[in-house]
């Protein structure tokens, strides 16, 4: 599996199997919620949101709910 940084978000299609399902990212976990953030932006920015994009969002998004 080759791609970007955050390609682990890329779901599989019919003749390529994503690095999601791979045996390699057994330490990821709660896609859901990559899921959703991409749902959202990716309904006001149709065909724009990178997986780069997400990871940031997400992970700007995760800091924010830290508690001063």
């Amino acid at each position: 599996m080759q791609g970007c940084d955050a390609s682990f978000l890329l779901d599989s299609t019919a003749n390529s199997p994503a690095e999601k399902e791979s045996h390699s990212q057994t330490g990821m976990r709660n896609f859901k919620w990559f899921d959703q953030i991409k749902a959202a932006v990716e309904k006001e920015c149709p065909g724009v949101v990178s997986c780069a994009d997400i990871i940031a969002l997400a992970g700007s998004d995760s800091v924010a709910q830290v508690p001063d």
